[in-house]
C-alpha cells in the first residue's frame, strides 16, 4: 500500500471527535448553585397566604 494522506477521513474523523466532545460537555454541564435563605423563602410563602 502507498503512503498518502487520507484528508477527507481525517477532516471527518476530527468533527465527529469534536461534535462527541461537545456533547459531552453540555451532558456534564453542572449549574451553579446559589445559596438560599430557606427561612426567608418560608416567610414569603406565609406573606403571600396572608393576602
Amino acid at each position: 500500500m502507498s503512503v498518502t494522506r487520507l484528508k477527507r477521513k481525517n477532516r471527518k474523523d476530527k468533527a465527529v471527535a469534536s461534535r462527541r466532545r461537545t456533547s459531552l460537555k453540555v451532558q456534564n454541564f453542572k449549574p451553579v448553585t446559589k445559596t438560599v435563605d430557606i427561612e426567608k423563602v418560608k416567610e414569603e410563602f406565609k406573606e403571600k397566604a396572608k393576602k
